[in-house]
């Protein structure tokens, strides 16, 4: 009898296909591989000549699932990670970390305070390759193959497993010259008069401060003169000495340090924002995000 010609190599067939979704394209899947994009198309026809039907719609630019696809690309998920699963328990509990990794974190601390445990990380697992993409979005972790992602505020999705890592601070900053030589707010009330900065992710329209220490909260209405979803052009707006701006303390410390900044109402503060670690529950986790999830656990936040 004539052997199948995926006989032996189904499961790369089928890790193709699913680099292939993860990638948007197959030349993209075709790098991620360390291979060329005619053999990915090859391993994508012989995957679907095998089935019968077609997984893929592909055009120049892009690749969508049909819903044979659809339904090929979970249990191929699900395929995989049993093989996984099969490895690292035959090769025992201290097997390397190998393969890619693929992490999503916020574009201020992805830049800044995570890279050190990354590269913790990536010191201790020379077998593992990091896919470390740069958002403030939450992600969709099953259609675009995210492992893992750095969140900050509250995690409301039941279907992730979050942990904590740890709160950042926030203060109200401003410059100089928003000032204008006038003395330095100390009080909630006094900060009503100044034009204000929004990070529209967080706060819009009222900021809401509390004593350090402990005390009733108060709100200021406000009115932004200049609202957006970035930490950098917030602070680079507040430089400007555009309005005054809720910030996580971490961000500008420098600028606190040689007085390009100014903090304002300083025995006021913003609710801290918590950090989490946020990933989706399986039954198996390989042996790269397991030490991932380690070294992150165990990295506190830089002080401010």
């Amino acid at each position: 009898m004539k052997e199948s010609p995926l006989a032996g190599d189904r499961l790369e067939l089928l890790q193709t296909f699913v680099r292939i979704v993860e990638s948007g394209s197959l030349s993209a899947a075709a790098q991620r591989l360390d291979t060329t994009q005619p053999t990915v198309s090859r391993r994508l026809q012989a995957l679907e000549r095998h089935f019968g039907v077609r997984l893929l719609h592909r055009s120049t630019h892009a690749v969508t699932l049909t819903p044979d696809g659809e339904r090929c690309l979970a249990m191929a998920r699900a395929l995989i990670d049993e093989w996984d699963a099969l490895q690292e328990s035959l090769r025992g509990p201290r097997s390397a970390a190998s393969g890619t990794l693929k992490v999503l974190v916020p574009h201020a601390l992805g830049q800044t305070q995570l890279v050190a445990p990354l590269a913790r990380y990536l010191r201790a697992h020379p077998g593992v390759r990091v896919e470390w993409l740069l958002s403030d979005r939450h992600p969709d972790f099953v259609a675009e193959g995210i492992d893992c992602a750095v969140q900050v505020g509250e995690i409301s999705d039941p279907k992730l497993v979050a942990l904590p890592l740890y709160e950042l601070p926030r203060i109200v900053i401003g410059s100089p010259a928003l000032l204008g030589g006038r003395p330095v707010p100390r009080t909630p009330e006094a900060l009503r008069a100044l034009p204000w900065l929004a990070l529209q992710t967080f706060y819009r329209d009222d900021v809401v401060l509390s004593p350090v220490g402990g005390g009733a909260a108060q709100t200021i209405a406000i009115r932004p003169r200049l609202s957006t979803d970035s930490l950098y052009a917030l602070r680079s707006a507040a430089l400007e000495g555009l309005g005054a701006a809720v910030v996580s303390a971490w961000m500008v410390s420098e600028e606190l340090r040689d007085g390009r900044l100014l903090h304002l109402a300083p025995g006021w503060a913003a609710a801290p924002l918590p950090v989490h670690l946020v990933y989706p529950y399986a039954r198996f986790q390989p042996a790269r995000l397991k030490r991932f999830l380690e070294v992150f656990k165990a990295h506190g936040p830089q002080p401010a």
